[in-house]
């Protein structure tokens, strides 16, 4: 396991979010992930550690908006935390 990293903060959904999920598994660290409401069903939501909802199923008003995002952090407690937005989004 990386030295001092206990846990991930996943925003990511589908395939992408179930890779993360199943690498944080195999290197004994913890996901936490973010989803929006459409997403409540979802299989990386069943199988991450933790689960936390950061609203309506619009992504314009969950993944892409950095405040929901940014409070599921600090709500978790969460040392540091890294942004980025993807090109063209």
């Amino acid at each position: 396991m990386a030295k001092g990293l206990t846990s991930v903060l996943i925003a990511n959904r589908g395939e992408i979010a179930l890779r993360v999920i199943r690498a944080c598994q195999e290197l004994g660290i913890q996901s936490v992930l973010v989803y929006s409401q459409g997403d409540a069903d979802s299989v990386p939501v069943k199988l991450a550690d933790k689960a936390v909802c950061i609203g309506p199923a619009q992504v314009n008003l969950s993944y892409r908006t950095v405040h929901p995002v940014r409070a599921a952090s600090r709500s978790h407690d969460y040392g540091s935390c890294s942004f980025r937005r993807r090109r063209g989004v």
